[in-house]
């Protein structure tokens, strides 16, 4: 027995004497340097928000402790910023970007404008797994499905994403008559939009989104929440039907499951091709540590933010298992989006 003891002890010096050259070589490059964290939207929504609450602690946890200065980069639907990310931005570990989760669907789907390989991204993490939620204003008078059925209603958008997609797929297969108006910057001008009577409904926004950047219109039930968009419920909407729920036949339920999927990707992390491997391990080793500390969590509950964190390598194993979607199935959701507006 003691003889067992002595060999994991010389073990466990080993792998700490292997470990701390790595650690120091990675202090050693951070060290005085910043890390631009670039957000595919106009500031003030929900991928801002969670993007600006990492970028105030994940430097912590970092070797060299780097600053992390948040950029927006606007445009496309995410398209922008995942195209510099991809092409352009610098693969040493000082550049990460957070954009729209249905890129990873678009690409799924064939989307000729997606010009970048999700499976190629190194992907760091998700702060918060959650289901999305289509809604209308209080005003409208619509308060369900069954009642977006029967009267037309605007939804607001931000360009060839869940924004629009979500409304376009229930139309297609519920039956709803949203009519889909692109172009908003984000979710904070959409959120404007629908106070000021421009538009009455969204048609896809988090859930923690909503409880954190609108916490009076839920309490005040200014938001009909319809429908829920993930692959189980939300533990505090009980009674608001999932999407996947609503289909009448599986050949529909296979649809709204594959838009349904990336909801697990949340508000995701990653960073261009080729970043050096220890780079990658040392950006996912803080990530993970992050989303654990108190500091994190104490910042997140002051803001109203749900932490629900998916790890790098399981948000990367998410990832090329929806771009792997049976080609039937994609290419029938893909016929619906492309449908006109």
């Amino acid at each position: 027995m003691s003889n067992m003891k002595t060999q994991l002890a010389s073990a466990l010096l080993a792998a700490a004497l292997l470990a701390a050259p790595a650690h120091a070589q990675e202090a050693e490059f951070y060290k005085g340097k910043s890390i631009d964290l670039f957000i595919g939207y106009a500031p003030g929504g929900g991928y801002d928000t969670y993007a600006r609450l990492v970028a105030r602690h994940m430097g912590d946890f970092i070797p060299g402790k780097p600053n992390f200065v948040p950029k927006n980069m606007a445009g496309g639907g995410g398209r922008v910023v995942a195209g510099y990310i991809f092409k352009i931005a610098p693969k040493d570990g000082t550049a990460i970007a957070t954009a729209d989760q249905s890129l990873v669907l678009q690409q799924a789907i064939g989307d000729p404008t997606i010009q970048f390989d999700v499976n190629k991204f190194v992907w760091i993490g998700n702060p918060s797994a959650d289901n999305n939620t289509a809604v209308t204003w209080y005003t409208t008078g619509v308060k369900t499905i069954d009642e977006a059925k029967q009267k037309e209603v605007i939804v607001g958008a931000t360009g060839p994403n869940t924004s629009a997609q979500l409304p376009q797929v229930m139309n297609a297969i519920l039956g709803t008559k949203f009519k889909i108006v692109s172009g908003y910057p984000g979710g904070n001008e959409m959120n404007l939009a629908m106070e000021g009577g421009e538009i009455g409904s969204r048609g896809s926004n988090p859930w923690a989104s909503w409880k954190a950047t609108k916490p009076d219109w839920v309490k005040d039930k200014k938001i009909n929440i319809l429908v829920q968009i993930g692959l189980t419920k939300a533990v505090d909407l009980p009674d608001v039907p999932l999407l996947i729920d609503l289909a009448t036949n599986e050949d529909d339920r296979a649809v709204l499951k594959l838009i349904s999927a990336p909801a697990t990707i949340g508000r995701p992390l990653f960073g261009p091709p080729g970043m050096p491997p220890e780079r990658v391990a040392t950006l996912r080793k803080a990530f993970d540590e992050m989303v654990k500390s108190k500091t994190f969590l104490d910042d997140a509950a002051r803001e109203r933010l749900d932490i629900n964190p998916v790890s790098g390598a399981d948000l990367a194993k998410i990832v090329s298992e929806i771009v792997a979607t049976p080609k039937a199935i994609a290419d029938r959701l893909s016929l619906i989006i492309a449908e006109p507006k």
